[in-house]
């Protein structure tokens, strides 16, 4: 099983947020995940636009999950190197 890291979307129409998961690669957007990591509410201008467990992704990113793009660099704004 290979396991992402990757956004699903939350939220109302033009109203929306993202849950940061780990998931199954072969799950759609927005189906069954294994854990919650964090938010980002991309329409928030402030530090608080995201939000992250940040001891939970770095086991998951141990145990060889592979981040999206966009999750790459959410993680690097709040200053967590991926490779």
């Amino acid at each position: 099983m290979s396991v992402k890291i990757r956004l699903t979307r939350m939220g109302a129409k033009k109203r929306p947020y993202y849950r940061i998961i780990a998931v199954d690669s072969r799950k759609k957007r927005d189906g069954e995940f294994l854990e919650n990591l964090g938010l980002y509410h991309p329409l928030e201008k402030d530090e608080n636009s995201i939000v992250i467990k940040e001891d939970r992704i770095k086991e998951w990113l141990s145990r060889g999950a592979i981040p999206s793009h966009t999750v790459k660099i959410l993680l690097n704004k709040k200053g967590i190197s991926v490779k």
